[in-house]
């Protein structure tokens, strides 16, 4: 068994690929479509289901890749927490927390908490939280070998 990809169900679906692919470095993996009809409708349980789909590609990865959903009648939710049960958040590691906090937040995201060392003095592991700007929790890792601590 493999994981196929990981779907997120967004507001604006254009408006949250552009930050993964602006902030995240994810890459288009195909042309975006709408999926639609008594097939659709039949597979996922929704009468009348319309669906605006974008497939991006994780950085260095071909699978699993990041699916955005926008459908055509969605139900408001408030922002996850960190500490609900379900899916909790998208963990990607990256050279400078800081760097890519910085970006997060002046593409309309925000930080949740501080910047923490979570390794050891022999290989610290800085770990930081962000929402993206629909409020999808995101985890930024920075290992040891990689380039500085955060400031």
């Amino acid at each position: 068994m493999k994981l196929a990809h990981i779907n997120l169900v967004a507001r604006d679906a254009d408006s949250l690929a552009a930050f993964y692919i602006t902030v995240l470095k994810c890459e288009l993996l195909r042309a975006p479509r709408t999926l639609y009809g008594e097939t659709v409708s039949r597979g996922n349980g929704l009468a009348g289901s319309e669906i605006y789909t974008i497939w991006l590609k994780f950085p260095e990865l071909e699978r699993p890749f990041l699916e955005i959903h926008q459908h055509r009648v969605s139900h408001h939710r408030d922002q996850p927490r960190v500490n609900e049960p379900g899916f909790g958040h998208l963990a990607f590691q990256m050279e400078d927390i800081a760097d890519a906090l910085s970006m997060i937040i002046q593409a309309g995201g925000t930080q949740i908490g501080q910047t923490i060392d979570l390794g050891t003095s022999e290989k610290p592991c800085w770990i930081a939280y962000a929402r993206d700007p629909e409020g999808n929790i995101l985890e930024l890792e920075q290992k040891e070998a990689l380039l500085r601590a955060p400031s």
